[in-house]
């Protein structure tokens, strides 16, 4: 297959090939469908996936028994034979999250508590597969979405005019990743859209930041699932004057736990803050994005201290910038990226709008719009 052909679908004789996240797959297409053998098919997979996860909980609770200072002496090797098991169960999912595990060890003070968070999140995961009949069906469907069981977009599509708010590649050896997320203008939701495509290729699907285009889309199952199939598009993309409306720093946390509660494997949540501003943190070399508050009348009524020395407005000693209620820390990822300095000269003490992606780690800008009307300005 050719390799511009990832993320669609390509089909050549009697055989259909599928790009997915997971690789390759090949159905035959040779006339009509025999649903007495796919039922039959998929049966085979779930006891083959309920293998796997018995044999994960047995490892996690092999290495619980024996002590966390075990993992660190065994490196990776431990995991990836466990993940390599976990190919073989037909749960991808799982198997991308045990070969996570196996870089926590070496990632720095504190790794035994994070290491034990990840294993009792994987015991979650196994135990609801397990025990998936007693789940709601949405919960469910989650369930079997992070164990990287295949599933189809479903229910009625929306259609929208979608501003096109970040897109960016991830990569690993084997596939590229794109995320492309939108913001409904007239729905107000956002909806994630991937595609895929061969190691060192860019996916085919491409929409610019800042842009909006008319289109149906159709989300994917499961409990909080944001992610959708992109289907018949009206207008092409075009630029936009709208931006997001934003919400504080405060409110993005509390959407954040309110997400984890339908997807507790969750890693993050897309929000846009609204009038923040990029200040340092008490940690040495940390940044933040706090809250801007109208300045009190008594900062008011006096000047602000002039300090020859001083950084940009806002950023260092000796100005007066807009003080923060409350903030979101940066995550560390982001701290080592150029786009850091990007932010903080675009912001210059001025409040942004910034939307990004929150996680425990902390928040991931992605995009930037200035106070001032302005196109956005990638972060990634």
């Amino acid at each position: 297959m050719d390799n511009s052909t990832a993320g669609r679908l390509s089909v050549a004789g009697p055989t259909v090939v599928h790009m997915t996240q997971q690789g390759v797959e090949k159905q035959t297409s040779g006339g009509p469908a025999d649903p007495e053998a796919a039922r039959r098919r998929a049966e085979r997979r779930e006891r083959r996936v309920t293998t796997g996860v018995t044999e994960l909980e047995q490892r996690l609770a092999d290495l619980l028994r024996g002590g966390l200072a075990s993992a660190e002496q065994a490196g990776y090797a431990l995991w990836d034979e466990t993940a390599a098991r976990m190919v073989d169960a037909q749960a991808p999912g799982l198997a991308t999250k045990v070969r996570e595990l196996g870089a926590i060890p070496a990632s720095g003070p504190g790794w035994p508590a994070r290491l034990l968070e990840e294993c009792a999140l994987l015991h979650l995961l196994g135990q609801g597969w397990l025990h998936r009949d007693r789940l709601p069906d949405a919960l469910a469907a989650t369930v079997r979405s992070r164990l990287g069981l295949p599933a189809s977009a479903e229910g009625p599509p929306l259609r929208d005019h979608w501003l096109v708010l970040a897109q960016y590649d991830t990569a690993d050896p084997k596939l590229t990743v794109r995320r492309i997320w939108l913001h409904g203008t007239g729905s107000g939701r956002t909806r994630l859209l991937l595609s895929y495509g061969a190691a060192g290729r860019a996916p085919e699907l491409s929409l610019p930041v800042g842009h909006t285009l008319e289109a149906d889309l159709t989300v994917f199952p499961g409990a909080g699932q944001l992610r959708a199939a992109l289907g018949e598009r009206y207008t092409p993309p075009a630029p936009a004057t709208t931006r997001p409306e934003g919400l504080t720093t405060a409110q993005a946390a509390a959407r954040y736990g309110d997400a984890l509660r339908e997807d507790p494997w969750l890693d993050t949540v897309p929000v846009t803050l609204e009038a923040v501003v990029p200040v340092p943190d008490e940690r040495p070399g940390a940044w933040q994005l706090a809250d801007a508050e109208t300045k009190s009348a008594e900062a008011e009524s006096r000047p602000a201290p002039v300090d020859p020395g001083a950084g940009p407005p806002g950023v260092g000693p000796g100005t007066d910038a807009p003080e923060a209620t409350s903030a979101l820390p940066l995550t560390p990822t982001f701290l080592t990226r150029p786009a850091l300095w990007r932010l903080i000269a675009l912001s210059g003490g001025i409040p942004l709008t910034v939307f990004g992606e929150l996680g425990h780690r902390g928040f991931t800008p992605l995009t930037a719009w200035p106070a001032h009307p302005g196109t956005p300005v990638p972060l990634h």
